[in-house]
């Protein structure tokens, strides 16, 4: 059980991250390759993964990714914003840092040769390892960024009405069965027996499509906290972000129609943009007759411009049953 102890000041500082943590979807997808009790929804991705990942980088990946512990180091704070800061943050691990994270590794499984001068800050080798992590994210995950994207979108509009509705408590209070909160303390259930005190410093939630099962978190407390959570693998998602619904096509057309079904509980003019695939302006001049159509609604929250349905537009997409005779 993993218990993070709130401050009233750390309750004020709870934030969900906007968009998937490459370095995190890079050392997850490593996970998912072994996993034996895969689910479903990730079986067609690891036989096209299989296929396309690089052996040597994978030999370079596995004996860091294996098992319950694996590295901070390989998911370093700055990889919020893109794989490029995460990738220089790695190449600037502190020798100290790698050589006690690498020493933790060797007490439980047996490492190969190459890690101990990992271990003293070898530059060719955390340049190798760095390359490795680039090109195992090209080729497994970077193919299914739009969808990890569009699922993470639909997380976070469900977090935020959970906030509107709740306050840090409501959204806290959201991540049930994974998650209990309890104030001041989050129990989230995992093997290990630890407790984290935040003193201050917040908490961000990570959205993952990579992730399964529980949540993952940092082994060095002293880090900034972080707290990487599984989204729900939603097929509705998988398909607005796929082709739209063919049903409604032929009356307002393919593109509007996955517009009107990617809103879903409220999307921004950028989140739409991903999950259809198309520009943002594109998206701004199809959400304009959806909205003279009386389908949808537009309002401003903060810089963001939020689209919402209208009844109608659910009406709309509610399946209807054939009509008999």
């Amino acid at each position: 059980m993993l218990r993070i102890h709130f401050t009233a000041e750390d309750v004020g500082r709870v934030r969900v991250q906007s968009q998937p943590d490459p370095m995190w979807e890079t050392v997850l997808s490593i996970f998912r390759l072994q996993d034996r009790g895969l689910p479903l929804v990730f079986h067609e991705w690891r036989r096209t993964a299989a296929l396309t990942c690089s052996r040597d980088d994978l030999a370079m990946l596995r004996p860091l990714i294996h098992g319950g512990y694996f590295p901070d180091f390989l998911t370093p704070s700055e990889g919020q914003h893109g794989l490029d800061a995460g990738i220089e943050a790695l190449l600037s691990t502190p020798r100290l840092r790698l050589r006690t994270e690498v020493g933790i590794l060797a007490g439980q499984h047996r490492l190969p040769s190459w890690a101990g001068h990992l271990a003293d800050g070898d530059r060719e080798t955390v340049q190798r390892l760095a390359d490795a992590i680039r090109g195992h994210f090209r080729s497994t995950v970077e193919p299914y960024w739009q969808q990890a994207r569009a699922h993470i979108d639909a997380d976070r509009a469900r977090r935020a009405r959970a906030f509107l509705d709740g306050g840090t408590d409501g959204l806290l209070s959201s991540y049930l069965p994974m998650m209990r909160w309890s104030s001041p303390v989050l129990s989230v259930d995992v093997l290990q027996e630890q407790d984290v005190h935040l003193n201050g410093r917040g908490l961000l939630l990570v959205p993952s499509f990579m992730s399964v099962g529980t949540p993952d978190f940092l082994h060095d407390t002293t880090l900034p906290q972080v707290l990487v959570y599984p989204v729900e693998h939603s097929l509705a998602v998988s398909a607005a972000t796929l082709a739209p619904r063919l049903s409604l096509a032929p009356l307002i057309g393919e593109t509007r129609t996955a517009v009107l079904e990617s809103i879903g509980g409220g999307s921004s003019t950028t989140e739409l943009a991903r999950r259809v695939g198309v520009s943002a302006a594109s998206v701004s001049q199809h959400t304009a007759v959806l909205r003279s159509a009386g389908l949808i609604r537009t309002g401003r929250v903060g810089k963001a411009v939020l689209h919402t349905l209208t009844p109608l537009g659910n009406a709309l997409l509610e399946p209807r049953l054939p009509a008999t005779a």
